[in-house]
């Protein structure tokens, strides 16, 4: 049962390094071959992989990936920019505006959701003022991680720690514990990213040119689509403010939001065609071999013969971003639910295991779905590769710091 453990073992080495001889691999790629390898030794069932693989995330990166698409195509996502950069004079500003409006928003409309959309967003301003790519990628990927944190729709994680508990109103409850500690902690990130690009921060004043919408027809219909995700969770966070029992799934909103594209563009397949498959095919695999991960029992046996006490808010830190970056921040807080459950945990620990889960996206490239989505996007779309060494060596002592943080505000 130890096969899966060394096989995401070597899926992380691989995802490091990039490069077999000759040839570069990209993440999909190597997530791929890690699951034909358990599925070739027979780790998993091909039946059980193929019900292993979570068709709402699936369907709503689908469908978030058919606006993104259109919204780029279109050249509406280049207008939006404009009205929301157009202010920032200075990279300095820039980073700001990129780690605490992107950030904030992601927190309402769901992390992978800004990264499908910044990502060509931030590739853009980094072409047009000449600013070093990956400096705008990482603090693209460091608001959406941190920033989701401190609302229960910002990630899935989140979502399954407020319905599964018996918190309160979750939307007041995350942002009374988590908003001034996230808050502290995008600062965090923008001086770590400062301190580590600092040579970038060079550059004089930045005057952002006005762009041209190139198809009136399609940024009328995305705009309809972004307006339509926009108001579906505006709803869903009413409903659930209100009590209503009536879950309003991300996946609706994503795939309803879609409908004006996907039925009356005539560029759909053009869309279509130019979205980003590899992505999906990505989180295909990635959900096989945790699963299979998750199956071998490895984990769930090193916590509980671990002797330390589990349900303490720092082990909860510690283990929830550790454990994540191996079998993803959704299947540990399944896991980790039901002990904090049976130990009468108090919400800060809770809050704790939300934090913990969340911003270990900012330890690993593989730590959140969402580094993936902007990293695949910016190989495909900007021809700009963010190495894995790269990003951890601003991730970690961003991660370090974060915890800190956060155990400070939840102890």
């Amino acid at each position: 049962m130890i096969i899966p453990v060394i096989i995401l073992a070597i899926v992380f080495f691989l995802t490091a390094v990039r490069q077999v001889g000759n040839i570069r691999l990209e993440i999909w790629q190597i997530m791929t071959l890690g699951t034909l390898a358990v599925l070739i030794t027979g780790q998993i069932s091909i039946a059980y992989a193929m019900g292993a693989v979570n068709l709402d995330v699936m369907i709503f990166l689908f469908g978030m990936f058919t606006i993104g698409q259109a919204l780029e195509m279109s050249g509406y996502l280049s207008h939006l920019s404009y009205r929301f950069f157009k202010n920032a004079g200075s990279i300095d500003a820039i980073i700001l505006y990129i780690l605490f409006g992107m950030g904030f928003a992601s927190a309402f409309l769901m992390n992978d959701t800004l990264a499908i959309i910044g990502t060509p967003v931030v590739l853009l301003l980094a072409k047009e003022h000449r600013i070093n790519p990956k400096l705008l990628l990482m603090a693209l990927a460091f608001a959406v991680t941190t920033g989701s944190v401190i609302s229960p729709i910002g990630n899935p994680q989140n979502l399954l720690i407020a319905l599964g508990s018996d918190m309160k109103n979750p939307f007041l409850t995350f942002m009374k514990y988590l908003l001034l500690p996230t808050a502290i902690n995008l600062f965090i990130a923008y001086l770590l990213l400062k301190i580590s690009y600092r040579e970038h921060f060079t550059s004089p004043s930045l005057n952002h040119s006005k762009p041209t919408v190139t198809d009136i027809r399609l940024a009328r219909l995305s705009r309809m689509s972004l307006l339509l995700v926009l108001s579906m969770v505006c709803i869903k966070i009413l409903l659930a403010l209100s009590g209503l029992q009536f879950d309003l799934k991300l996946t609706y909103i994503a795939l309803i939001s879609a409908l004006p594209i996907l039925l009356l563009s005539k560029r759909r397949k053009e869309v279509l065609k130019s979205m980003d498959w590899h992505t999906l095919i990505f989180f295909a695999a990635m959900f096989i071999l945790m699963e299979s991960v998750w199956n071998s029992g490895f984990f769930q046996n090193a916590i509980s013969g671990s002797g330390v006490d589990i349900t303490a808010t720092p082990m909860i830190l510690a283990i929830s971003v550790f454990l994540s970056q191996f079998i993803s921040n959704v299947p540990l807080v399944a896991l980790y639910m039901p002990i904090l459950s049976h130990a009468n945990i108090t919400t800060g620990g809770l809050l704790a295991l939300a934090a913990g889960s969340t911003i270990a996206g900012n330890l690993s490239i593989l730590g959140a779905a969402s580094n993936v989505i902007i990293i695949q996007n910016a190989e495909r779309k900007g021809k700009v590769c963010l190495s894995f060494i790269e990003f951890a060596r601003v991730g970690i002592p961003l991660t370090i710091m974060q915890v800190f943080v956060y155990w400070l505000f939840l102890s």
